[in-house]
């Protein structure tokens, strides 16, 4: 009976969405300027949790602008289910999969051994680019606090400003989590645009290493030599790591590599001929969820049991690394519901009219969007969240080519990544860990953030012009 019924009421919603009729142009706007409004008022005025604010601003608009309670109760429903089924797994196993590389060691041999292979005087880069690839399965807060004894001990040996080191290193975290699948927030705007991780990886890659050079050591050296910024007093003695007891470079590249080479293995093959044969095979390992629990079950055995962990201890450790997700997938899910909120209510049809009679093309009007609740809100998911439902509402958005969305999710990226300032998060852990004042972190900290997001968009659109 209760199935019956709940057929009934499901089959009930469906109609009453199909049957209402979108209000007029002018409603309809209202409705999105006064939702942006309530959102903003709420996160930034009462602070309240960005998740409740998110779904009040979007039930809001969908009542403004006139749509019946049972469509908004369906655009919810529907927009919580599509959102999450595409990045849940991938939040928790990518989870999993950062705390084996963290407590093996795995993140401290790549900046061990890329610093001693470029020398003293260009461990600027080696930092960069280490931060680069430890953000791609690690959390950025984990990789700088993991990562940042090494900046101290370089700026110790060197007597240089720890800004010298600290901002490439920062600028490699920010840009592996913002550009670069398997992190969440370029898989999530992935989702909501309909585009194969292929192409987001490939273009992540081009755009983020042109993005971590010019943030990273080329701004890093002009601000270091700045302002000189002294190794915090509570450092004494950097960590010294035993080599014999951590586990190999080529081994740790290998493993984090794993879900990015299968995700483009699917990609290619779907584009040659010559490998239709194989192609199912590669479609089934190159889905991202299980190209990242194949790497999740490597890492486990070689990083794990081989590196002395038992079957219990890694237990422990995986589960506590699930403890942070809940709250992205929270918001993830609620800015599902803003995607399809706007969408359903016709707010989609009018942006994206709006776009195709504007002089920008949609790289461009992603970034700005994208940039704009970056600056209001300070969090980099909201903003990622709420750019990539506001442009996956754009029924056009659909005909666009892979590459061009692609550059697109970049756009997103680099504009969820500028100005990060005091309503950021980022901005107090960066200030507590190196021990400066807030002028000295909007000097470097913020102004990286900047030059990352800008240089990462500049690249995103001078490619989208090929696609």
């Amino acid at each position: 009976m209760q199935t019956i019924v709940s057929a009934n009421l499901g089959g009930l919603l469906a109609a009453t969405a199909e049957a209402w009729v979108p209000s007029s142009s002018g409603r309809l706007v209202f409705a999105a300027i006064l939702g942006l409004v309530i959102l903003l008022s709420l996160i930034i005025k009462a602070r309240l949790q960005p998740i409740l604010a998110i779904l009040v601003s979007a039930i809001a608009i969908g009542i403004v602008a006139g749509m019946p309670y049972n469509a908004i109760v369906g655009s919810i429903g529907t927009g919580i289910g599509n959102t999450l089924k595409g990045i849940a797994l991938l939040v928790g196993l990518g989870s999993m999969f950062g705390a084996i590389l963290e407590i093996s060691g795995g993140a401290q041999i790549i900046a061990i051994t890329l610093v001693d292979k470029f020398g003293e005087n260009k461990a600027a880069w080696a930092l960069g680019i280490t931060g680069l690839i430890i953000a791609m399965p690690v959390f950025f807060d984990a990789g700088l606090i993991i990562l940042i004894p090494l900046a101290f001990s370089l700026a110790k040996r060197t007597k240089k400003s720890t800004l010298v080191y600290a901002i490439p290193l920062l600028a490699g975290l920010a840009v592996g989590h913002a550009f670069i699948p398997p992190t969440p927030g370029p898989i999530l705007v992935a989702n909501l645009l309909g585009v194969d991780l292929g192409y987001v990886i490939g273009v992540g890659v081009i755009v983020g290493s042109v993005a971590m050079i010019v943030a990273g050591p080329l701004f890093g050296r002009y601000i270091g030599n700045k302002i000189h910024v002294p190794i915090p007093k509570s450092v004494e003695e950097m960590m010294d790591y035993d080599h014999s007891k951590l586990p190999g470079f080529a081994t740790v590249v290998s493993i984090i590599l794993i879900p990015l080479v299968l995700i483009l293995l699917n990609t290619v093959s779907s584009a040659l001929p010559s490998l239709q044969a194989v192609q199912p095979l590669f479609k089934f390992i190159g889905e991202p969820f299980i190209a990242l629990t194949i790497a999740t079950i490597v890492a486990m055995v070689i990083l794990g049991l081989k590196h002395g962990y038992s079957r219990e201890e890694l237990e422990k450790i995986m589960t506590k690394s699930l403890e942070p997700t809940g709250m992205i997938l929270l918001v993830t899910a609620c800015g599902g519901v803003l995607r399809y909120i706007l969408q359903d209510s016709g707010l989609g049809e009018i942006i994206g009219q709006a776009v195709a009679d504007s002089p920008f093309p949609l790289v461009i009007v992603a970034f700005i969007v994208a940039g704009l609740v970056r600056i209001s809100v300070g969090s980099a998911t909201v903003a990622m969240t709420m750019a990539g439902g506001i442009i996956a509402a754009m029924p056009e958005t659909a005909a666009m080519p892979p590459l061009y969305l692609a550059c697109v999710t970049a756009a997103i990226a680099g504009g969820a990544t500028i100005m990060s300032h005091f309503n950021d998060s980022g901005f107090w852990l960066v200030k507590s860990l190196l021990q400066i004042d807030e002028k000295t972190t909007l000097r470097s900290w913020t102004v990286m953030e900047t030059i990352v997001g800008f240089t990462g968009f500049g690249v995103a659109l001078i490619i989208s012009f090929f696609a």
